[in-house]
């Protein structure tokens, strides 16, 4: 049931999707306050991927290696980065005090996340606002790098986002981006990013790392969903957080879900 309604989400008008989107993130954000749930990612498992985390990062690790993994395909160091769709913040601080870039501003369409963001965060090189990924608050050829992690499956308009992406990259900058999509969608997805103006250089299906991932996070993330929501709707937010045996979970793992990760250039 719950996995129809994310399937009828997604095919939702873009205006209608949108909305949908923004006012679930608001919820979650008012009901999941909990400062050590910073990253709403699937995660990312592999045996070549062992990060060296400060204590206080560990119980994130996997939502960090999804970050690491999407970044570590371009030099940011001393770069200025955005990231669009940053959600709670946890992976754009990783980003910032790991990655050394010279700056990353991260924005959200849900004020409550960027709110909690300014609460969590005291970062030199990070902040975080309210933003549209559809009409990107910045001007023409403003970052080096712009990154994009499971999130454009909110967007009501994916081309118009590329297309801002594009406008706010510098030339020669780099996008970063994964997410996931049904397998029925996975070719339009693939049609919009090769359609863009960018230089599509390599896609990866990480499908199988992001099950490693969701294995490991399962038992973390259900405690923290069991603590901090109420019993009416636990069930849909296990759900949407993949915890394993929910239909999400499943979904990648017969794979009528696939996640993808797409490096692409100015």
């Amino acid at each position: 049931m719950l996995k129809t309604l994310l399937l009828i989400i997604l095919k939702l008008s873009p205006s209608s999707k949108k909305w949908f989107w923004e006012k679930w993130y608001d919820v979650f954000a008012k009901k999941a306050r909990n400062s050590n749930l910073k990253l709403m990612n699937y995660g990312y498992d592999s045996l070549e991927l062992d990060l060296e985390l400060e204590d206080d990062d560990k119980n994130e690790r996997y939502p960090i290696q999804l970050y690491h993994f999407v970044s570590s395909h371009v030099d940011i160091k001393n770069k200025n980065i955005l990231e669009v769709g940053s959600g709670r913040g946890g992976g754009a601080s990783y980003i910032a005090r790991y990655l050394k870039p010279f700056s990353i501003t991260g924005i959200d369409i849900s004020n409550e996340a960027v709110n909690l963001c300014s609460k969590f965060y005291d970062v030199p090189n990070l902040n975080f606002l309210y933003g549209d990924s559809e009409n990107i608050p910045f001007s023409d050829n403003s970052f080096d790098v712009l990154i994009n992690i499971e999130s454009s499956h909110c967007y009501g308009d994916m081309s118009k986002f590329l297309s801002e992406a594009y406008r706010t990259l510098k030339k020669d900058g780099f996008f970063l981006f994964c997410d996931f999509r049904t397998l029925d969608g996975l070719q339009e997805l693939y049609d919009q990013l090769s359609s863009s103006d960018f230089k599509f250089l390599n896609r990866i299906d990480i499908t199988s790392n992001i099950i490693q991932g969701l294995d490991k996070l399962s038992d973390y993330r259900e405690e923290h969903i069991d603590k901090s929501v109420s019993f009416f709707i636990k069930k849909l937010f296990k759900t949407y957080a993949g915890i394993k045996g929910t239909e999400i979970y499943n979904s990648f793992a017969n794979n009528s879900m696939v996640y993808i990760c797409a490096i692409l250039k100015k």
